[in-house]
């Protein structure tokens, strides 16, 4: 089958591609970021388009004669927030011209749009899992965007299906940014190793079940988590110690538990529990042992700046202060 993947150089994509290139005609859509050009080095076997999804030529160019798109192309939080407009343009109108190209072909291809858990909104006090029945509500400009996109998916003509994808950890380090914050530590999370849902995206291939459906795609039971076990497993392979609770938001976000149970007894992709997603995330970012001293001699700052990230965080008052007033 010919395969085109949109963002295929992504945390994702990257893993579709490994899993899909060795029984497939596999075509990547992607940008020519120095990161991209080099990884595309290490993945054989595909055919590497260099283009932007916003370019109506190229994703033409890249579309034609495929059978089947898997489209992850995308802006994720936070860089949605930091830039809204282009995030936009991205996850909506490339989404469009995905879509309009796929409808130009004389053999329209299928579609498999990747979308998101987020979608479910803030549930923190409603009792998990959540279900593909589930209402879903617009909570920022990333939920926004992935609302519009399944709704231009189901109404296309296309033959598509929609994977609502739990939290997909990159394997590689994470820079540090204010959102990480925005979570409450009791905050219910799921996560799945991107090689897991580089299978589901494989096993629907070959399934005439999957088409004109919804399918929550997450790591399973021992991938429920809360957000502090991934935050202590992060800080710790870091050398850093846990950070204040007041430090983080009270307020529920849009992340939560997912029942996979259908999406798993036909695709079969969970293999790897969060455990073992931590430990293959530990091999790609640990860090050196001169690292490791440098931050232990540092930790006193390095906690300082994390903690000046957080808008919650108020300082305590130093003994001097306290006197004064």
């Amino acid at each position: 089958m010919k395969i085109l993947v949109t963002g295929g150089l992504g945390n994702v994509g990257s893993a579709t591609l490994r899993e899909l290139s060795t029984k497939h005609v596999v075509r990547c859509l992607d940008i020519p970021t120095k990161k991209n050009v080099l990884l595309s080095q290490q993945i054989a076997g595909v055919n590497y388009i260099w283009g932007d999804i916003t370019d109506p030529k190229t994703v033409q160019e890249a579309v034609a004669g495929q059978d089947l798109i898997i489209h992850l192309a995308a802006i994720l939080p936070p860089a949605t927030d930091a830039n809204p407009a282009k995030a936009e343009t991205v996850n909506v109108g490339g989404t469009r011209n995905v879509l309009n190209a796929a409808r130009s072909q004389d053999r329209q291809p299928k579609i498999i749009f990747s979308s998101s858990f987020d979608l479910f909104g803030h549930t923190l006090d409603q009792e998990p899992p959540r279900r593909v029945t589930d209402p879903i509500y617009e909570t920022d400009a990333y939920t926004r965007h992935k609302i519009a996109g399944e709704k231009m998916v189901k109404e296309s003509g296309l033959q598509w299906t929609i994977y609502r994808f739990a939290d997909v950890p990159p394997m590689e380090a994470r820079k540090p940014d204010p959102i990480m914050f925005r979570i409450p530590l009791t905050q219910r999370m799921e996560v799945i190793h991107p090689a897991d849902v580089a299978l589901a995206l494989a096993n629907g291939i070959e399934s005439q079940e999957v088409w004109g459906k919804t399918w929550l795609i997450g790591g399973g039971a021992s991938c429920q988590v809360y957000y502090k076990d991934i935050l202590m497993h992060g800080l710790r392979q870091a050398g850093l110690p846990m950070l204040p609770e007041s430090a983080f938001s009270q307020q529920s976000y849009c992340t939560d538990w997912l029942d996979t149970t259908e999406s798993q007894a036909l695709l079969q992709y969970q293999r790897h529990s969060f455990a073992q997603i931590m430990a293959d995330v530990d091999r790609v970012t640990k860090p050196s042992a001169m690292t490791k001293l440098m931050t232990q001699i540092a930790q006193p700052f390095i906690k300082r700046w994390l903690l000046s990230l957080s808008s919650y965080y108020k300082k305590p008052a130093s003994p001097s202060s306290t006197l004064a007033s």
